[in-house]
């Protein structure tokens, strides 16, 4: 069994799948997708046939499970021994007296395998965002005003870490400075025109009252969102709305 290119529910379930075939994780035994399988006068997919072979081939799969040597595998012999039990229903007054430990033990092991099992739940959350998320490889959507020079993408983990960057943290959006480079701006004034409603039209003084507490050079800040597309105005200047673009 190869722990590493496993999925958590490949493990537990016992066989993975590939592109054609379902393959049993404990003797590679392998049923192909597009067969049907004759058992007992009856019919069955290889879906099903592949549980049907854990269940009769390796009944003991979870003591396999318990017992692998497998690098990964670092429970000491004495808890592995203590699973094996739980796994077989043993009450815990039996398990203390064939121990020779007082039953407050065995029920303090339990505890232990439980909090062992929420960190472990915790790291793989963690882990999954860090390294397995694609949504933060996946480009933000922007106006097709900004792709005039070149095309130009950015990072839903490139948008949040500007964000970090040039924004201050709290529950107002001011901007701490102006930056130079043409991402950070443009993730700047994404990130603005989320504070304008699609559904409303401003006049000026009222389009200002918006960007001055975000930003001391609201002009600037205003003329930018518009010659980027993300917002649009009458040649007269007197009426303002943020323009919508495919998402």
């Amino acid at each position: 069994m190869d722990l590493a290119t496993l999925t958590l529910s490949e493990i537990e379930q016992g066989w993975h799948t590939t592109a054609t075939a379902y393959i049993c994780n404990y003797c590679g035994q392998a049923f192909q997708q597009d067969q049907v399988f004759h058992l007992n006068d009856a019919f069955y997919p290889a879906a099903e046939m592949i549980n049907r072979h854990i269940q009769s081939a390796h009944p003991d799969a979870i003591n396999q499970l318990i017992q692998s040597s497998s690098k990964y595998n670092t429970l000491t012999a004495k808890q592995r021994d203590l699973l094996v039990a739980f796994s077989q229903g043993v009450k815990d007054a039996t398990i203390a007296q064939d121990s020779h430990v007082a039953a407050a033990t065995i029920r303090h092991q339990k505890f232990t395998f439980r909090e062992k099992a929420k960190q472990a739940k915790l790291y793989l959350a963690i882990y999954n965002q860090v390294f397995n998320n694609p949504e933060r490889d996946a480009p933000i959507a922007l106006p097709p005003a900004t792709q005039a020079n070149g095309p130009i993408a950015i990072t839903q983990r490139d948008y949040h870490q500007l964000l970090q960057k040039y924004f201050e943290s709290g529950d107002q959006l001011r901007l701490k400075r102006w930056p130079k480079q043409q991402k950070a701006i443009l993730a700047i004034l994404k990130r603005v025109s989320l504070e304008i409603p699609t559904t409303q039209h401003f006049t000026e003084p009222a389009m200002n009252n918006r960007l001055v507490p975000i930003f001391g050079d609201y002009v600037r800040l205003r003329r930018y969102l518009i010659d980027y597309g993300f917002l649009a105005r009458t040649p007269d200047g007197q009426d303002y709305w943020r323009l919508t673009f495919k998402e």
